[in-house]
């Protein structure tokens, strides 16, 4: 550049954004809870011991109370009773045999079941009512 020459100065300009946040309420929830009862049947396996008796004649004389003895399943049981004759003396008449049955049923027991279900009511700022949730169902009322 020459001394003659002239230097204009063109100011450059720009302009800035400031964004800011601030919170405002656009609406409430109003939450209800139920709770409602349903008597159901469930399936339960049960088991019952079921005892079979039978009498097994023995009139065999014995010199002394036999005792009650286990074999396998079966529980015996001696039955002795006294008989007069010139001597006294032990005569086991018979054996009772007990035997244990288990046995498993299937019943239904009724049982009280109970669920929630949540009513949600939407309001605006001003209190007036947008829309309503059946959480328990899912659906808009």
């Amino acid at each position: 550049m020459t001394d003659e020459q002239e230097v204009a100065v063109i100011p450059l300009v720009e302009e800035r954004v400031s964004i800011t946040k601030r919170e405002i309420e656009t609406g409430r929830l109003r939450v209800r809870v139920s709770v409602e009862e349903r008597e159901q049947n469930f399936p339960v396996e049960l088991s019952h011991d079921e005892v079979e008796v039978e009498r097994v004649p023995v009139n065999k004389a014995v010199t002394q109370l036999p005792s009650v003895r286990l074999e396998g399943a079966t529980t015996i049981i001696p039955v002795v009773e006294e008989v007069v004759v010139l001597e006294k003396r032990l005569v086991l008449v018979e054996e009772i045999h007990v035997r244990r049955k288990s046995a498993i049923e299937t019943r239904n027991v009724p049982v009280t079941v109970k669920s929630e279900q949540a009513n949600i009511e939407m309001t605006d700022a001003r209190e007036q009512p947008k829309n309503r949730h059946d959480l328990g169902t899912g659906q808009e009322a």
